[in-house]
């Protein structure tokens, strides 16, 4: 498993990072356990989760049941020392999560506090805003995004209140690093400067969607990663499950993400089938498993840090694992690119 520095924070985090967003909905306490110890002996050491984890559905009943799991999984274990931990503050608009109630500088102290009650831990490694409050290009909102209602005023003040308010929090001792998730260029350029001026908590890490079917980060956002040493940690990087193959040919597995959500947050599209097709393709062509050639093909970007992948059994536990082993060649490579060029942004 090979190590990657997280920012500039002198941390190395594994090249897979495990999610949990399904334990606690379609993983037991105890699956969720089993894919923390296996993940651990493999050379994992990076954990992501947030406040409104488990997913599949979002429920206002089970929100911070992922955290809890993992906080078992701390007491009962003893080994917080071995685990890299990163979790998440929810942004504006999720109903199930304080009535959608935004980030504020006075809501972090009290959502902190309630990740850490939750997680059986004193500190937390990478605290990370889940979406801005100003909202977004993503969750498949880049096809009709507007920005011009956004106030440039309020946003840079939001900033600076919550910069303030996280060095707060890492002077307690209580996180260690901050990051973003699902935010822009122009958005993390902005809190950089702020945090550069004021002497502030930097951002070291960027969580945004990323895969062989989604692909916003190529452009603007690979650009300030790797010259401001903010990597990407990676999520959906099976596009929820169709890089697996496992929903070709109209197949819905019982009990899968597309089982219990209908169309994967807006992913199941009738060209999302047909570039999985052909990513399905090059895998064969070169002898590979397009599971682990797709999350290989992470490793390969110049500013990935992490990719995040989730499993919902301990077979697809082992054949993510086994990415770590798959080297692709400048051939299969070609072949990738050629693929993406005929299918671009397929949802």
């Amino acid at each position: 498993m090979r190590m990657k520095e997280l920012g500039r924070t002198g941390l190395k985090v594994s090249e897979l990072c495990l999610g949990s967003m399904t334990w606690g909905s379609q993983n037991t306490l105890e699956e969720g356990h089993a894919q923390i110890d296996r993940s651990l002996d493999a050379g994992i050491n990076f954990i992501d989760t947030a406040e409104m984890y488990p997913v599949n559905p979002v429920k206002a009943e089970t929100i911070g049941r992922t955290e809890e799991i993992i906080g078992d999984w701390f007491a009962k274990t003893g080994r917080r020392d071995q685990v890299i931990l990163a979790t998440k503050h929810s942004g504006a608009g999720l109903m199930a999560v304080r009535d959608g109630a935004p980030i504020t500088s006075d809501s972090i102290p009290k959502v902190i506090e309630g990740n850490l009650k939750r997680l059986q831990t004193d500190y937390i490694d990478l605290y990370q805003f889940h979406w801005p409050n100003r909202g977004s290009y993503h969750f498949r909102q880049n096809w009709g995004f507007d920005p011009s209602n956004q106030n440039k005023a309020d946003t840079l003040a939001h900033i600076e209140e919550a910069l303030e308010a996280l060095q707060k929090e890492v002077d307690r001792g209580t996180i260690r690093h901050f990051g973003l998730s699902n935010d822009s260029a122009w958005g993390t350029s902005q809190w950089l400067r702020i945090s550069e001026d004021k002497g502030l908590p930097r951002v070291v890490s960027m969580q945004n969607e990323y895969s062989l079917l989604c692909r916003h980060y190529d452009t603007d956002m690979s650009e300030l990663s790797v010259n401001e040493d903010v990597g990407l940690l990676a999520y959906s990087p099976l596009a929820a499950g169709l890089l697996t193959g496992k929903y070709q040919g109209g197949a819905v597995p019982k009990g899968s993400r597309m089982d219990l959500n209908g169309n994967l947050g807006g992913r199941k599209t009738d060209n999302a089938f047909k570039a999985v097709d052909a990513y399905i393709a090059v895998a064969e062509k070169h002898g590979l498993d397009v599971t682990q050639m797709s999350l290989a093909w992470c490793r390969t970007r110049p500013f990935m840090c992490s990719a995040i992948f989730g499993a919902t059994s301990m077979d697809q536990l082992e054949v993510a694992l086994g990415s770590v082993d798959v080297e692709l060649s400048d051939e299969v490579l070609t072949d990738i690119a050629a693929a993406h060029k005929a299918y671009g942004m397929p949802y």
